[in-house]
């Protein structure tokens, strides 16, 4: 064929291009993996030749491909396939039938695993599952759930099979909560840091090299159906390179990535963060290798003393006193060598303390065109944006406060939460921002929840944080997604846009994102995702298009009964034939808490709270990012 024709024309459509010289088209042309023209019907069928494919649109709005600028996709990845996914789900009985649906098809001794997404308040119920309703959905096989970074609930077989039971001590940094006569009632509670939880995940058995390779593909083939065309792994506790990269590099030699893949490293020595990167430094250099997969730097975790770990339902922790000394030492390496850095940071007073370093680094070391950038940065302040924009860095949003937004009112109040983060603000600012979820373990990974938060400012449950005066419109919002976080990997000369010589990644949505009613947004998907002018995953009017993977291993896997993500019009429990509503725990017990998480654990007074220095003294919590 040649260069100047196209591979494929879409035509018939509303192209949303993010282009200035051409808003929106109704037609493009892609031909080697780039757009190679945009304009009406008539000027893009023109150019068609019999080698073409041509897809009519039918009118369905096209976007460029989200761009996810912090998740942990890599991590992810190799234990999607044995989660089962609350996110979505839109009632405790659902929530329940599905577990115990699950529950009666995992082998011994798998466990059932409900790895973070959801929130009680996307439940009608307005409330957390008991701990009694899951021990009677799930009586034998062991279950582990995990709420946010504040707590997991675990039914008996699973604290059997942890080993947790009366003579087991707390752990430093959390707590084993215990009935009167000293026995585990299942609840375990990140005070004040995550360690206990996801120590205790790990504990679960591990699927075998071939299920993992499965399962990052259908991760991959999930976020493609969510509109996903590229993100930014953030890195994780235990995701030490190259060892624990081999599944993904596999994938990536076998041309079977979906999803573009920059890829931050993460320190996993504490008190020996420096060595990990001048070990790394010498082993790969920021920006290689391709289009599909390429080296993106340091962070999230730079140090162990500098990261806040934030459960909004304990105090803002204090970093330790060595934290300048420590995050000085690596940052200064980084520079000198040139490697673009992000750092996790959700307060204001931990961002305050590492500009301090940063700009004493950049007096003598100079930062210039170094991309760098804050993660979260939920209560951050003017004051300290400016210096942000001073020093040339930027900062990656994420719908964490969709989460944890009604935690955050309780200990903060409404008033500090309604620039909590100040999105308007940033922008305002003309400082570089970037949206994404920062999932697995805490936010679901959908990009619509993502936007519909953006747009609204509202959690799951409906809460409304913000005014209009912090709502981003709709095209900001997307441009978030996709030129935002390009610019956070260097590439926004190749994505985020749909113009040519660009990247031809790009979504047909199942519903329109620049009309729909606001509510609707949460329920769109991709009807057809595009990566490099490949189609990687069509359905509905556009399945013909599509190339299934094979079936989700192993054959016991929630995602072959679940899928993914759910729609609050989903329901399970009627499946659940052994069921009564009158008699079941699914669907008659309701007592436990009120969905004050806070009031319900005895948090209500300061007199009740968790009271530390710095968390992070007490052991490692890099298992929660």
């Amino acid at each position: 064929m040649n260069p100047s024709s196209p591979e494929t024309i879409l035509f018939n459509g509303k192209i949303t291009t993010l282009d200035p010289a051409q808003p929106e088209v109704s037609a493009i042309a892609i031909a080697a993996g780039k757009v190679l023209a945009l304009g009406s019907d008539a000027q893009i069928q023109v150019m068609a030749t019999a080698d073409t494919v041509a897809i009519d649109l039918h009118g369905k709005r096209v976007l460029p491909g989200l761009n996810d600028s912090h998740l942990h996709l890599i991590r992810g990845g190799l234990n999607y396939n044995i989660e089962l996914r609350w996110e979505g789900v839109g009632s405790i009985a659902d929530a329940l039938a599905m577990l115990q649906l699950q529950a009666a098809r995992t082998p011994a001794p798998q466990w059932v695993r409900v790895v973070g997404g959801w929130s009680e308040f996307q439940f009608k119920e307005r409330r957390m599952p008991t701990l009694t309703e899951i021990n009677a959905v799930s009586p034998d096989t062991p279950v582990f759930i995990l709420h946010l970074y504040d707590r997991a609930l675990l039914n008996g077989a699973a604290l059997r099979a942890a080993g947790i039971g009366k003579d087991t001590p707390d752990p430093p940094g959390g707590k084993i909560q215990r009935d009167a006569n000293g026995n585990p009632t299942g609840m375990l509670i990140a005070e004040p840091n995550a360690m206990i939880l996801y120590s205790t995940l790990a504990k679960g058995p591990k699927l075998p090299l071939d299920d993992q390779i499965n399962s990052t593909r259908h991760f991959m083939r999930e976020l493609n159906r969510l509109g996903v065309t590229s993100c930014i792994d953030a890195g994780g506790g235990f995701q030490n390179y190259p060892e624990d990269y081999q599944v993904i590099e596999k994938l990536h030699a076998d041309g079977q990535m979906t999803v573009r893949i920059a890829y931050n490293l993460f320190t996993q020595n504490k008190g020996g963060e420096l060595e990990d990167f001048q070990k790394w430094a010498g082993i790969v250099k920021p920006y290689s290798g391709d289009s599909y997969f390429r080296q993106n730097g340091a962070g999230e975790m730079l140090v162990f003393s500098a990261a806040d770990f934030e459960d909004f339902l304990q105090p803002r922790p204090d970093m330790a006193a060595s934290m300048e000394k420590e995050l000085g030492d690596v940052v200064r390496f980084l520079v000198e060598n040139r490697w673009p850095f992000r750092l996790h940071a959700t307060y204001d007073e931990t961002i305050d303390r590492a500009l301090d370093v940063f700009e004493a680094i950049d007096r003598d070391t100079r930062f210039d065109d170094l991309r760098w950038f804050f993660d979260h940065a939920e209560t951050v302040s003017e004051k300290n944006l400016a210096r942000i924009k001073q020093l040339g860095g930027g900062i990656a949003v994420q719908h964490r406060m969709a989460f944890q937004g009604e935690y955050f009112v309780d200990r903060y109040g409404k008033k500090a939460a309604e620039h909590t983060p100040p999105l308007r603000k940033m922008l305002e600012m003309g400082i570089p921002v970037g949206g994404g979820t920062d999932a697995t373990r805490v936010a679901s990974f959908n990009p619509w929840v993502s936007l519909y938060w953006l747009v609204t400012g509202r959690t799951v449950g409906g809460l409304p944080l913000y005014g209009e005066s912090n709502c981003l419109e709709r095209e900001e919002a997307l441009r978030l997604w996709t030129a935002g976080s390009a610019y956070k990997s260097n590439e926004e000369a190749v994505k985020g846009a749909l113009s040519p010589d660009m990247y031809a990644d790009l979504i047909v949505t199942s519903h329109d994102f620049m009309t729909v009613a606001d509510e609707t947004i949460k329920a769109i998907t991709s009807l057809l995702t595009m990566v490099g002018g490949r189609i990687v995953y069509a359905a509905d009017d556009f399945s013909r298009f599509d190339t299934p993977l094979p079936p989700a291993s192993p054959d016991w896997s929630p995602v072959r009964y679940f899928g993914g993500h759910q729609t609050p019009q989903t329901h399970y429990a009627l499946s659940a034939a052994s069921c009564a509503a009158h008699t079941c725990a699914i669907h008659g017990h309701h007592s436990g808490h009120d969905g004050k998480l806070s009031r319900w654990l005895g948090l209500d007074n300061a007199g009740k709270q968790a009271q530390f220095d710095n968390p992070w003294a007490l052991g490692c919590g890099c298992f929660a990012y």
